[in-house]
């Protein structure tokens, strides 16, 4: 087994594992799943889940604790932490308390988001919260497999404050996870040796549908010791890399844009890469590496970047006019950068969808342009006509888009 020393300080190690866990979970570029969906999932690999079933109505709710003959919980789902703190997690005693709780869950919001579905599930009698969970670690080109005897609460910071109390196995893609290495991780978290098999099962398991669904993040958090001696994945979260989509076709239905920006709904009918920010510079940029890089300089510069918006490459006028539809709808986006290497895409095109957004939707926004390549010299002409403000170079243009923060009154 590779454990934390082998690869330099447990402090070390532990503190790469939480950057690449955070970044899982804060990409905007994953398809999140609710706790429900993700139990599917563990169903179809034969991970032990707790009785249940999904409720949308109080009436529903008490049905289910009525089949279940006893104590159940109420689970509110909703694609955010922190759902029992914010009382969206609720154990009831009775079938008539279960439909009680369930009409004051449902329908109330949970960090903006609206409950509009149920997680009844049957009490378990907990005497033990593990952590089990996989992620991608993209610098080793492994799938990291991550258990913790602190389960049942923030992981992250768990690896923070006690990294001694993380354990981990990088897996050989080629090799996969293999049974020896799940049962160190058994013997190395402290979990009584006869459930050795019973978690070694489970691990092997979850990797395996880690895999097949290309998922950045596969997790049980708690994976739960019952009084009974059984382990039951008590909670569960999956997310998937939205560009692996395209393989799992049956994962579309799936996804709950109600918990997404509307922005982001919008930019992906039109195959745009959006994700948004708190600043107020909107960007508008053709390739990612580009993008990165005009958000950087808008940073280094003392700005403030309002999104990432990769419009790609061979962006035709009609897929430029929605990108501005969506740059203008956000509130916070005093100023318009946008920069653009003609190569596939030709700076006339970009133009000639510039001048159409602007035609379309009415602002007072004002705009900085820096076009360079293709049909450059075409593309400023048309800009000119339009009595809008370019650039020659990324750091002139980010300057100017600077000075003009705050210059637009209501």
């Amino acid at each position: 087994m590779t454990t934390l020393t082998d690869r330099g300080t447990k402090k070390d190690t532990a503190q790469a594992w939480y950057n690449g866990l955070h970044n899982s979970l804060t990409s905007p570029e994953q398809m999140r799943l609710h706790e429900y969906q993700s139990k599917e999932i563990f169903t179809d690999y034969h991970i032990p889940i707790p009785q249940g079933r999904l409720a949308a109505t109080p009436e529903e709710a008490k049905l289910i604790a009525e089949e279940l003959h006893g104590a159940v919980v109420l689970k509110a789902q909703v694609l955010v932490g922190g759902r029992g703190k914010a009382g969206g997690i609720r154990l009831v005693r009775s079938p008539d308390e279960a439909e009680e709780e369930a009409s004051k869950i449902l329908g109330q919001r949970i960090k903006g988001l609206p409950v509009r579905r149920l997680l009844v599930e049957e009490a378990i009698n907990i005497q033990q919260e593990i952590y089990l969970g996989m992620t991608v670690d993209r610098q080793r080109a492994e799938t990291l497999v991550i258990a913790s005897a602190e389960g049942g609460v923030n992981i992250e910071q768990v690896a923070q404050v006690s990294p001694e109390k993380i354990a981990r196995v990088g897996v050989d893609p080629l090799l996969g996870l293999r049974d020896f290495q799940a049962r160190n991780l058994a013997a190395e978290i402290e979990i009584p040796r006869a459930l050795w098999r019973a978690f070694g099962m489970i691990a092997l398991n979850l990797y395996q549908a880690h895999q097949d669904l290309d998922a950045s993040l596969a997790e049980i958090n708690p994976l739960v010791i019952t009084s009974g001696g059984r382990l039951v994945a008590l909670d569960g979260k999956v997310l998937v890399d939205d560009n692996a989509l395209f393989r799992h076709p049956a994962l579309f239905d799936k996804r709950d844009i109600s918990a997404e920006p509307t922005e982001e709904t919008e930019a992906r009918k039109f195959g745009l890469a959006y994700i948004k920010m708190e600043g107020d510079i909107g960007c508008m940029v053709n390739g990612a590496g580009l993008a990165m890089a005009t958000m950087d300089i808008i940073q280094h510069k003392g700005g403030r970047p309002a999104n990432f918006l990769d419009i790609g490459g061979g962006a035709s006028a009609d897929r430029v006019t929605a990108a501005m539809r969506i740059l203008l709808a956000d509130p916070q986006v005093q100023v318009v950068l946008i920069n653009i290497f003609g190569g596939i895409t030709r700076c006339d095109e970009v133009a000639q969808g510039i001048k159409a957004a602007l035609e379309e939707v009415e602002t007072a926004v004002p705009f900085v342009i820096r076009l360079a390549g293709t049909n450059e010299a075409e593309g400023r002409r048309i800009l000119a006509d339009a009595n809008l403000a370019t650039a020659y170079t990324l750091s002139e243009a980010a300057e100017m888009a600077i000075a003009r923060v705050g210059t637009v009154t209501a």
